[in-house]
């Protein structure tokens, strides 16, 4: 079994819960008895009005934030959404024994959603869609109901590998093979210590996630905006220049991101994965009044009371020496 290998190779880092329920995920009536059936459902995300992806990962003094979490938490939406669904179905068939899941439990949330036909796995691991490409969250609806079974769809990677060869760290080992360690969304989301520092010139600016291997795969040419207003950007946070989102105090943060994904990572780690940016940051921008707002933002954390907040505003202020090199020099 793959999530087997996967455990014992240590890819899932400090993902402890990953281990800790180990072959339950998949084993669907041991987490809920009774289980017959599973009805997985996805829902798209993106919004249409955010700033192009691209520009904003190659605009060094902005802050990239993965667009799933740009809005509202996808967990309170979805499962908001999956509860009105098995209300209908409830009124169609009267009461029934229903559990809903979101990125919330022991699921295996890919294979049950390619096994309920809804795409295939990417080489990146994500699920893929002809119709929809990947830019959308899954949820299921476990269930005693006898619903009749769907078939897995065939896959349409073919030989494309550019999710592998655009992974900034090298995440994607092989194709299917996803080593969580040296991955962006890892790293600055599960990740709660420091982030080793040969990783930390390959973050760039992306402060919150990465969507680097969805970008570049062909099938979300056919990727459909959302129209869901929770998931309409919030913030400004998909053009926000790091210096602006580093100045926000804890109360600031608090209430400003109250309610959405990112706030669940909380106050220190968001300062550290915007430090990072910075100083990446630094050793792009030519000598400006960007890069001494920059160097004059880093010094007034220098004293931060948290250690590890101290530690990544340090090593952006030593990315500074780069600044003073020719464009040649910096390669």
């Amino acid at each position: 079994m793959r999530l087997v290998d996967w455990l014992d190779r240590g890819w899932h880092g400090e993902m402890d819960y990953m281990a800790k329920h180990g072959v339950k995920r998949s084993r669907p009536a041991d987490l809920v008895s009774g289980t017959l059936r599973i009805i997985s459902t996805r829902m798209n995300y993106h919004p249409p009005t955010a700033r192009d992806s691209w520009d904003a990962i190659n605009d060094a003094s902005s802050a990239f934030v993965s667009r799933y979490a740009l809005g509202r938490d996808y967990h309170k939406v979805l499962r908001r959404r999956l509860q009105r669904l098995a209300e209908r179905i409830s009124a169609q068939v009267g009461e029934f024994r229903y559990r809903a899941f979101t990125d919330s439990a022991p699921v295996m949330e890919v294979e049950l959603a390619r096994k309920a036909g809804l795409g295939w796995r990417g080489k990146h691991t994500l699920l893929l869609s002809r119709e929809a490409g990947s830019f959308f969250f899954i949820g299921e609806i476990y269930t005693d109901l006898p619903l009749p079974v769907d078939r897995a769809p065939t896959e349409h990677c073919g030989t494309c590998e550019k999710c592998l060869d655009v992974c900034p760290t090298r995440a994607i080992v092989a194709p299917y093979r996803l080593d969580a360690r040296r991955c962006i969304s890892y790293l600055t989301i599960e990740h709660a210590g420091s982030i080793p520092e040969d990783l930390r010139p390959l973050i760039g600016n992306r402060v919150y996630g990465c969507d680097d291997c969805q970008l570049v795969c062909p099938w979300n040419k056919f990727a459909r905006p959302s129209d869901d207003p929770d998931f309409a950007v919030r913030n400004g946070l998909d053009d926000a220049a790091l210096v602006d989102l580093f100045s926000w105090s804890q109360p600031e943060f608090d209430a400003k991101l109250l309610g959405s994904a990112i706030h669940r990572v909380g106050y220190e780690r968001w300062l550290r994965n915007l430090a990072i940016g910075m100083g990446n940051a630094l050793t792009k921008l030519e000598n400006s009044a960007a890069t001494r707002e920059i160097i004059a933002a880093l010094e007034k954390r220098l004293k931060h009371p948290s250690k590890l907040v101290r530690e990544h505003v340090a090593w952006a202020l030593a990315q500074q020496k780069h600044t003073n090199r020719t464009p040649d020099e910096r390669g």
